[in-house]
């Protein structure tokens, strides 16, 4: 039995008041509701001084004039980028076509040397 008591039992602590530092507790419900619903509404966003709404898995452009315009540049850029796919695709086609005849004319030099090599070893025995 200690003579001065436990040292090694601490005092408990009191219980902390929580602190809650959001003012929406003290909105009504229907007020909450309208800040914490699920009622998102569609994403939009504003580039360029252009108002863009995200719908059906695109960005459209909510301003009438200027959105016909964007179609436009949009679908030149289409069949530009189109025409550069094309044009890409028919190039590296060209890169392969002259690996290959590279690769070849490299395989016939290499038998010709060996060719030639062959026939000077046998005329050296001979």
């Amino acid at each position: 039995m200690p003579f001065f008591g436990n040292t090694f039992s601490p005092k408990k602590t009191p219980p902390r008041k929580s602190a809650s530092l959001s003012n929406l507790h003290s909105l009504d419900r229907s007020a909450r509701e309208v800040e914490l619903g699920l009622e998102y509404g569609s994403p939009t966003m504003n580039l360029a001084g252009q108002s863009l709404k995200f719908e059906n898995g695109q960005w459209i452009a909510e301003t009438g004039v200027s959105g016909v315009v964007d179609r436009r540049e949009v679908q030149r850029l289409r069949r530009r980028n189109q025409q550069l796919e094309e044009e890409n695709n028919l190039l590296r086609l060209k890169v392969d076509i002259l690996l290959d005849m590279l690769s070849e004319s490299t395989a016939e030099s290499h038998l010709m040397e060996k060719e030639l090599d062959e026939l000077r070893i046998s005329r050296k025995r001979k």
